[in-house]
């Protein structure tokens, strides 16, 4: 077995974007499934390795970790030689650091209640509500501009190389991009630029291969 084991399922976007982050660094890892229908994530022992009941939780050797956005800047740091570098130094991961923080909490809020109605809710058989749609994508509207104006002095929205920032949105993009919200990417012509060239990664196409087989 491989010291790193993840366990989650690949429909969550948090356990997607852990999942992205091992695969840009080449790392061999166990995915570990986690039954969420029977509430297994809220018993132990999952509790143990992840006390909010929520996935995914991750394991590297005797290190225990949650929150996906602190696992990948661990996976990120400690595998710093291998595959993509994902991170940055000084002043520019001072700005990578910024745009994380902007996809935590100006764009994942947002984006996940999109993703919920159009995506997730359809899935399960559950009726959308579209006054929560209509509201919220007007929100991500407004947070796109700010990205489309970003991307335009910047190739991706840390700078000039692929980080944790652009990573970071690719599991709820990819949830996104085939609804109806598509249409709030598509007039912006540096995030749509930005939204196929993240798409296009090979880690991410490896990712998406994954989630079809489970």
């Amino acid at each position: 077995m491989a010291v790193i084991k993840v366990h989650g399922i690949p429909l969550s976007t948090a356990a997607a974007r852990v999942i992205a982050c091992l695969n840009e660094k080449g790392l061999e890892f166990d995915l570990i499934p986690v039954d969420m229908g029977s509430g297994e994530h809220k018993k132990e022992p999952f509790l143990s390795l992840s006390p909010f009941g929520q996935v995914p939780a991750f394991e590297d050797g005797d290190l225990k970790l949650f929150e996906s956005r602190a696992i990948t800047k661990y996976i990120a740091q400690e595998y710093g030689d291998k595959g993509t570098p994902l991170l940055a130094s000084g002043k520019e991961m001072a700005i990578v650091s910024v745009w994380m923080e902007v996809e935590a909490h100006q764009y994942d809020p947002v984006a996940m209640k999109l993703a919920w109605e159009l995506a997730l809710k359809p899935h399960f058989g559950m009726q959308v509500d579209d006054a929560v749609v209509a509201e919220n994508e007007e929100k991500l509207g407004k947070v796109l501009d700010i990205y489309e104006a970003r991307l335009s002095v910047s190739k991706y929205l840390g700078g000039d190389v692929f980080t944790l920032a652009d990573l970071h949105h690719l599991p709820t993009l990819s949830y996104l991009m085939n609804t109806q919200a598509k249409k709030l990417f598509e007039p912006r012509p540096k995030v749509s630029a930005w939204v196929a060239d993240i798409f296009s990664r090979p880690a991410w196409r490896k990712f998406l291969e994954l989630r079809e087989q489970k």
